[in-house]
């Protein structure tokens, strides 16, 4: 087996995607029996839906979701006001989704799976990792039943908790984000409209907001508890919650789908890579909810991290190559965690600094940027959506190829437009597999040494 993939959540279903369609030999593994039964990260940022454009589910997703509701401020069983939910950003050519797109958790994890079956990939439920050793050519993983696999690559996707971390011996550094606790439950709720995501903030810091989850009946209760007290995840603690904080009666909770408490913190590992297994998603940063910057991290994780095993694995680039995934992962999830935790104390605006179009790697060792003026987009950033002879941009970069623009391809493997956008500035720009800038000149000089580098030229 080339990937064993620990964790069947969005990350991990997104890496075991991305490296089906690259005919990698992975299998994902899960402790649970089942898919994850919650909402928990329901916001879909845009970043993330280009990312979920290019592995073929996004549309899947705009079926199963729908967008973010207005806030609605009651107090004393009236309504107060509303609140826009994000700041607005405008949508352009060469960024088309501008908006998060709310689906909850479960069905997030429901067409990730879907796709991966699909794709010829499976996931292994019941599979409770123990320990593992690894050597120079694999890594052995020990399970609860007393069996075990071998694997040249192992991923922990498994969690806050990981249980590779631990074996692996990775520390994770942060902080408390906030010392109240707090609890998140998906109910059935009479009484309530399902037009708004309606608030009932406390006098005293606390609150308590139901949001309608799309897609389905339910609503998702968030609540902020006051310091010291003790959150009851059950029926008869949530219609507690609600009587105490809501015009609405205890009997008006219906039905209990599912509920957690936590306290909010901000951690991030020390290393992402030790030997050949990897972290990635909350096994590597773990996010305050607010922002919903979480599993749209993890999911990028993935992203950044499979089309390098693909490459090393099945297109002979150099073992090398899979250094960067830390070089360039670390920095962006830590950035990610300042934001949220702004975000959770109402530092940070959501809406231009959530979406994560921005984001980008210019200072990575992959990042290279030959033109002697370069203006417009530049190697390390995100590349844009656009269209240049007739063909959509998103719709040429879909897929496990790298794509070039403005000269011919130097190779099979290699997808070319002659033409780049406008947009873009002048130059030849190479994107990569995860939809980046890896490479831009004024010309095609020095790109076959680049694309060496990574053993495609």
């Amino acid at each position: 087996m080339d990937v064993l993939i620990v964790g069947a959540g969005p990350t991990g279903l997104a890496l075991g995607i991305d490296l089906a369609r690259r005919g990698v030999d992975a299998l994902v593994v899960e402790r649970a029996d089942r898919l994850f039964p919650g909402s928990r990260g329901k916001g879909i940022q845009p970043r993330t839906q280009e990312v979920f454009d290019d592995l073929g589910v996004l549309d899947a997703m705009r079926a199963a979701g729908g967008p973010y509701p207005v806030r609605m401020i009651w107090k004393d069983g009236e309504r107060v006001g509303e609140q826009p939910m994000f700041e607005a950003v405008e949508a352009t050519e060469g960024a088309p989704y501008t908006e998060p797109l709310m689906v909850p958790q479960w069905r997030t994890q429901e067409v990730l799976y879907a796709r991966l079956v699909e794709l010829g990939g499976q996931v292994a439920f019941g599979r409770e990792v123990t320990g593992l050793e690894q050597d120079a050519e694999g890594v052995d993983v020990r399970f609860a039943d007393g069996t075990a696999l071998r694997a040249r690559y192992v991923v922990a996707a498994d969690g806050g908790r990981s249980a590779v971390r631990r074996a692996v011996g990775v520390g994770m550094t942060g902080e408390t984000v906030d010392p109240n606790p707090f609890l998140v439950a998906d109910v059935r709720v009479r009484g309530l409209d399902r037009d708004h995501w309606h608030a009932f903030p406390g006098a005293d810091g606390t609150g308590l907001m139901l949001c309608p989850l799309a897609g389905t009946d339910d609503f998702q209760l968030s609540a902020k508890l006051a310091e010291g007290a003790e959150p009851k995840p059950a029926l008869d603690g949530v219609r507690e919650l609600v009587a105490a904080y809501t015009h609405l009666d205890a009997a008006d909770v219906t039905e209990l789908r599912w509920a957690s408490d936590f306290r909010p913190r901000a951690a991030l590992a020390d290393r992402f890579r030790v030997g050949r297994v990897f972290l990635a998603g909350d096994a590597a940063h773990v996010h305050s909810p607010a922002g919903g910057q979480g599993l749209n991290t993890s999911v990028q994780d993935a992203y950044n991290l499979g089309w390098k095993l693909g490459a090393v694995l099945r297109d002979s680039a150099p073992g090398t190559l899979l250094d960067t995934y830390e070089e360039e992962r670390r920095p962006n999830a830590a950035a990610m965690l300042g934001l949220s935790t702004g975000v959770h104390r109402g530092e940070v605006q959501r809406g231009k600094a959530t979406v994560q179009l921005g984001l980008g790697y210019p200072e990575s060792s992959l990042t290279e940027d030959r033109r002697t003026a370069p203006s417009g987009v530049r190697a390390g950033d995100r590349a844009p959506d656009g269209t240049v002879e007739g063909v959509r941009l998103f719709d040429a970069y879909r897929g496990p190829h790298w794509t070039l623009l403005g000269a011919s391809a130097p190779t099979a493997e290699i997808r070319a437009l002659s033409t780049a956008p406008k947009s873009y500035g002048p130059g030849v720009f190479l994107i990569r597999p995860d939809g980046y800038v890896g490479w831009a000149g004024d010309s095609t000089a020095g790109l076959g040494e680049y694309l060496t580098r990574l053993g495609c030229g």
